[in-house]
């Protein structure tokens, strides 16, 4: 488990792009915070550092965004916020999206963390507001020459 303090959006979005950059196909990342935290924040820089264009958002309302560029792993974006069992889930059609040919990344992923794949990055942000940000990552063996 690794854990780090970011002080500004700015940082967060920094330690996100390490991150992305690091990130293999295949991977699925859960983000566990509350409303506020910094969950899309973090993903737009985790997409930067994967060589996405800055065209994330929060799929509150569509459930998944989908982030394509050329030359780039696909991502896809899901927001569980209303989702909160494993037939709702089913319903997402979270199950038909190709996760060996892509990254998930999951927002309020504790809704479903039992729904979850067993091979998980899960990050966990604490904060709110102008608070720092309190990081942990767990799993980051999942990620391909890491250093943090």
């Amino acid at each position: 488990m690794l854990s780090y303090q970011t002080e500004s959006p700015a940082e967060t979005r920094a330690l996100a792009a390490k991150i992305g950059a690091a990130v293999r196909t295949g991977t699925c990342i859960a983000f566990f915070g509350g409303m506020g935290a910094g969950k899309t924040t973090f993903i737009r820089g985790l997409c930067e550092g994967m060589g996405l264009p800055d065209i994330v958002s929060s799929p509150t309302f569509a459930l998944v965004n989908e982030y394509h560029a050329a030359g780039c792993v696909p991502v896809y974006h899901f927001d569980m916020y209303r989702v909160t069992n494993a037939e709702a889930l089913e319903t997402t059609g979270f199950w038909d999206y190709p996760q060996e040919e892509a990254v998930f990344v999951i927002e309020w992923a504790e809704n479903i963390e039992e729904e979850l794949p067993q091979l998980l990055l899960k990050i966990r942000i604490q904060g709110s507001g102008d608070q720092p940000r309190q990081i942990t990552l767990e799993g980051e063996e999942l990620l391909h020459d890491f250093s943090g």
